[in-house]
């Protein structure tokens, strides 16, 4: 038993000390991957239990102003990052086909480490976009794929920044962080309100930009199988696994929200059509041949009783008119409320 904790804590030290990159020594939560792992944890446990039943028995909370200031801090954090990213050797020709890291301490390196450590801690700051949803009391926003998303994230890019804070993997977040710019963006316009709405026509090609990222990031890691590069193969697998899996994640809400949701709004506006032209065919029109033929038989069996001639046609064209006319103005009024409900739900589904 001594020989096996012994033989663990040697592979922890190999991995954990000897294969670090010392120039992130000291670094917040940095030194050691427990803290960024129950982390995670908590904020799993807080957006799938105690947030909800803390939330059960109270109103959802008014957070527009606060949603909207945060979702604008977003857009300028991740517009930063990604310029620290580019800075930091995408901009200044790193090879999109190898490229190993840079361990020195040469300035444009060190910026590197410095936009890899900053895009691990955003990953933090993302948790706020569950907690609001707890707040407002959207459980059904905090999916698997929404949970999956932001709570391995953290994680993930903990081993980066500990061990290849440069080269070939920041590719990763220099791509997400160009997301996120617009993805931010759509967040906050949606939280101004009504008004905004407009703008925001494009929320499902902002699904489409997510999963031609997560295409863009595994094709990226996944070439260096057929690549001799000096870097890390490890973190191809990390990265390009990470990459397939979300892909098919946001692929299978992307299903589902437009393909299947479309489909199932165009086959309720078939219905509700069907079914309404079928109510009028079978139930207006005899209703008015009904009511008619009462009508006639009344006024001509009155009519007869004192007058024949003249009371046949008086009360036949009267009785005919006012019948015909009411029963059609009923008639119509109540198929065009009926085709507008039909079309409001229709409408709503759509949307």
């Amino acid at each position: 038993m001594a020989t096996l904790m012994e033989s663990v804590m040697d592979s922890y030290n190999d991995l954990f000390i000897k294969s670090r990159d010392p120039r992130v020594d000291g670094w917040l939560l940095m030194d050691s991957p427990w803290p960024t792992f129950f982390i995670c944890l908590s904020y799993v446990f807080i957006v799938k239990v105690a947030g909800p039943y803390y939330m059960k028995s109270r109103p959802a909370f008014q957070l527009r102003n606060i949603i909207v200031i945060y979702n604008a801090f977003q857009v300028v954090f991740s517009t930063w990052i990604f310029f620290e990213f580019g800075m930091g050797g995408w901009f200044r020709g790193y090879s999109y086909r190898c490229q190993p890291v840079d361990y020195s301490e040469n300035p444009i390196a060190t910026r590197m480490v410095h936009a890899s450590w900053w895009y691990y801690f955003s990953k933090f700051t993302e948790f706020f976009d569950t907690f609001f949803f707890v707040l407002h009391k959207k459980f059904e926003h905090v999916s698997t794929l929404h949970v999956i998303h932001h709570g391995c994230m953290p994680m993930s890019v903990w081993f980066g920044v500990k061990f290849t804070p440069g080269g070939h993997s920041t590719f990763f977040g220099f791509i997400n962080t160009f997301v996120h710019i617009v993805m931010y963006t759509y967040y906050m316009l949606a939280a101004m309100g009504p008004r905004y709405r407009r703008y925001i026509w494009w929320k499902k090609y902002l699904t489409n930009l997510q999963m031609i990222q997560f295409i863009m990031i595994f094709a990226h890691a996944f070439q260096l199988c057929f690549t001799e590069c000096n870097y890390p193969r490890a973190f191809m697998w990390w990265i390009g696994g990470h990459a397939v899996m979300f892909f098919f994640l946001f692929a299978n809400f992307y299903i589902k929200a437009y393909l299947n949701g479309a489909s199932k709004a165009k086959a309720l506006l078939a219905n509700g059509h069907s079914k309404m032209n079928g109510f009028s065919n079978g139930h207006i029109p005899n209703g008015i041949t009904k009511l008619n033929g009462h009508a006639n038989g009344h006024a001509n069996g009155h009519a007869n009783g004192h007058a024949n001639g003249h009371a046949n046609g008086h009360a036949n064209g009267h009785a005919n008119g006012h019948a015909n006319g009411h029963v059609l103005a009923d008639s119509e009024a109540f198929s065009v409320r009926a085709r507008k409900l039909v079309c409001m739900n229709v409408d709503t589904a759509l949307e």
